[in-house]
């Protein structure tokens, strides 16, 4: 979710759907082209209000495996996208503009440049030495009219569409079938991914980027007349479209994640429970709390060595799968950082805040 200037209020509804029936299928998405799912899977970007970047991301990675023919999970990075045009936590969001600018110009590299570390807050950033070699970019942007007709005729030119959108309480509640919004105060504005739409339930398919335990497990089919489109701070229809993919679209360097600890997780002596009061004083939003003895696992692929560091401070060096290290320290908020090295001295990181209480 992000803070948006949002202008107007304007229902995405087709004024004359029978024209539509004659240039149109009557459904089409990027997740079943000729039997192919070509979106990457679901993601989340709390605790911070990212969402654009996340709907961008989500966009190109679809365009990607679609031009390589094949499914290969490319994972790019939004907090690389989110911050070097100019995004922040405290504003609440970027300026999606400069950002669909910022891939034209330079581009975006892929997740191991720069992991999101899933933070509150504005921190100083810089992605990997090299990440300008890894990077994927666009020819060009635009925007489509907030009809039904064009932006279904876009979806299938162009690839999924970012959209603003306004959303009410109950919007936080869906969990399944077709959402129409019945109940609740209008709550602020949001960007996801249309990836797609269906006549027969009159509804668009749409990526969202708040974790696979909201709605259809990440995904949402909204009513067409339930979707209510934002101008972008005065400028544009509120729908945009990407176009002209180029670049390192499968860089041969290594991927790494770490698996363990996860964010909005609790860890007590290693059994890992859904953390439930998330908002407690002095404990980071987001980052997973740990109590006991626990042990940091990664997963990683394409791989020689793994490094860990506890707040800067190497630790443990890890040659061999699986890549784990036994997590020591002192109470209180710490980061831990994972880097990986392929043969060629190329590296990729990730990253996780966490809290330990004993």
């Amino acid at each position: 979710m992000a803070t948006l200037l949002l202008i107007t209020i304007l229902p995405a509804f087709a004024e004359n759907i029978e024209e539509m029936q004659y240039d149109l299928p009557s459904y089409f998405s990027w997740r079943d082209i000729n039997g192919t799912d070509y979106t990457t899977p679901i993601k989340n970007q709390a605790p911070a209000p990212t969402c654009e970047a996340y709907a961008l991301v989500a966009s190109l990675e679809t365009k990607m495996q679609y031009k390589m023919g094949k499914i290969y999970d490319p994972d790019l990075s939004e907090a690389h996208l989110f911050f070097y045009p100019g995004g922040s936590i405290k504003a609440g969001y970027v300026n999606i503009i400069d950002a669909a600018n910022y891939l034209m110009e330079n581009g975006v590299p892929d997740e191991g440049c720069f992991p999101d570390p899933h933070r509150p807050y504005d921190f100083p950033f810089e992605s990997l030495k090299g990440w300008e070699n890894r990077t994927v970019k666009i020819k060009e942007w635009g925007w489509v009219e907030h009809d039904d007709k064009s932006i279904k005729k876009a979806l299938i030119e162009h690839g999924p569409l970012m959209v603003c959108m306004y959303f009410w309480k109950d919007f936080y509640y869906y969990r399944g079938g077709v959402y129409r919004h019945r109940w609740g105060r209008l709550t602020g504005g949001h960007v996801m991914a249309i990836v797609g739409y269906d006549d027969s339930q009159e509804c668009w398919i749409v990526k969202n980027s708040w974790g696979t335990e909201w709605g259809e497990e990440g995904w949402l089919r909204i009513a067409y007349d339930s979707l209510w489109i934002a101008e972008w701070h005065g400028e544009g229809t509120g729908v945009m479209y990407i176009d002209g993919i180029y670049g390192n679209l499968m860089p041969d360097v290594p991927k790494i994640q770490i698996e363990e600890p996860e964010i909005y997780h609790t860890y007590i002596f290693g059994k890992k429970f859904p953390t439930i009061f998330r908002k407690i004083l002095l404990i980071q939003k987001g980052a997973p709390r740990i109590i006991g003895n626990f042990t940091v696992k990664v997963k990683a692929e394409n791989t020689e060595k793994i490094e860990f560091y506890l707040d800067g401070e190497l630790k443990y060096v890890d040659e061999e799968e699986p890549y784990e290290w036994n997590l020591e320290t002192n109470p209180g908020l710490h980061t831990i950082e994972a880097y990986a090295y392929d043969e060629d001295g190329d590296i990729s990181k990730d990253v996780v805040d966490v809290f330990v209480f004993l």
